[in-house]
């Protein structure tokens, strides 16, 4: 079996490589091999022999990349988003398609908190005084309410789609598997929130597009001392009306981790913004990993042979593995432990210094590792300390 697979997916040789060899010498001269390859680059005949595809969110998949492949049954994308796969054609050829919902919606969460702590710090101001408006309602929206709440900072969410199932079922199913019971607000409601975070998928026509969803209309009814962020798909806010906004003068902060034209960004736009990165919100290495593993649980799955491995075992330790705590929380604490796991500038410093020396794809491919807050180990010294930190995602010592 013949497994090809983006270079940037970690701990694919460790997941995938006993895979290859299933069917080795099942149909004579065949031998099981693990190739490799740059995603945005990737062309129809690299892989006319692929038995398995796994992509991440650069590389399309459709009639015009797979037509030379006659035997390919399975495609994987290690990514939440499926805007780039052509899903009707896979279906009509009855190739199994699987993405990894979720996979790094903690690292976008946290990527979202890191800004935050960061502009609170850079202006002074009391995080626990905003109100948070989250388009977006799903497995990343989710994950980044939970670490508001753990904070004690009020949010709203907009989700028509799931407002509308609520409406039609009284109660839908979260992806934990909980109750959602949340009370959404159109988006008028979180346009006019302290802070907006966007984490909704790339959506063209239908009764909820997200294309350009922030437009010059839209864009047009916010305040001076608002902070918008867009960590999702470039093309949920019109870049060029948000330039035009800027240069004539409004003094909303403008966080962007994506842009419209990805790899090609609206350079002017970039000294307008508080922070700029190279769509790596989600590139957590947990984040990342995370995606390897889901595709392999669902290609043992369609191999109907029981999963060998888990994420757990191909982990480093982080670098800063245990702390210890004997202070109240406060948001002098909440600093110090984000920027110590990620600050944020260190890749807004990169971006800015390194793009038109690297290029987009380059500053994602060779991205520094990142952990996520689960990597380290929070102590507190006494049970009067308050469990903010755990409730943020550090781990327990147990």
């Amino acid at each position: 079996m013949k497994i090809y697979y983006d270079e940037n997916m970690p701990f694919a040789k460790e997941f995938f490589s006993e895979l290859c060899q299933l069917d080795r010498g099942t149909n004579g001269h065949e031998q099981g091999e693990l190739v490799a390859f740059s995603g945005r680059a990737l062309t129809a005949e690299q892989v006319a022999d692929a038995d398995v595809l796994l992509v991440r969110s650069i590389t399309e998949v459709n009639e015009q990349l797979l037509h030379l492949n006659e035997k390919i049954s399975f495609v994987g994308s290690a990514t939440i988003g499926t805007d780039h796969v052509d899903l009707t054609y896979l279906e009509k050829r009855n190739i199994t398609f699987h993405s990894a919902p979720g996979c790094n919606a903690i690292s976008v969460a946290e990527y979202v908190l890191s800004a935050l702590v960061v502009l609170a710090e850079r202006y002074l101001f009391d995080l626990s005084s905003l109100t948070v408006g989250i388009v977006g309602g799903g497995n990343t929206g989710t994950r980044l309410s939970e670490k508001l709440a753990a904070l004690g900072i009020r949010y709203k969410i907009c989700d028509p789609l799931l407002e509308k199932k609520q409406a039609e079922q009284s109660t839908v199913n979260t992806t934990d598997g909980s109750v959602d019971n949340r009370a959404y607000v159109p988006l008028s409601d979180v346009l006019a929130c302290d802070v907006i975070s966007l984490h909704v998928p790339k959506v063209e026509g239908g009764e909820h597009p997200t294309y350009k969803l922030l437009n010059a209309e839209n864009l047009a009814l916010l305040r001076d001392d608002q902070i918008l962020i867009s960590a999702c798909r470039g093309d949920v806010i019109d870049n060029h009306a948000l330039l035009a906004l800027k240069k004539a003068g409004h003094g909303v902060k403008v966080v962007l981790d994506v842009w419209q034209g990805e790899p090609n960004v609206l350079e002017s736009l970039i000294s307008y913004t508080e922070i700029a990165t190279a769509h790596i919100a989600g590139y957590s290495l947990e984040g990342k990993a995370r995606g390897s593993e889901m595709l392999y649980q669902a290609l043992c799955q369609q191999l109907v042979i029981p999963p060998k491995y888990q994420l757990t075992d191909f982990l480093p330790s982080a670098s800063i593995p245990a702390i210890e705590i004997n202070q109240d929380f406060n948001q002098i604490l909440l600093n110090q432990l984000v920027k110590m796991v990620y600050d944020v500038r260190r890749d807004d410093a990169i971006f800015r210094q390194q793009l038109f020396v690297q290029g987009f794809d380059n500053l994602r491919k060779n991205y520094p590792v990142r952990r996520e807050f689960s990597a380290v180990t929070v102590t507190l010294l006494s049970n009067t300390f308050s469990d903010v930190p755990h409730r943020l995602g550090f781990s327990k010592n147990v």
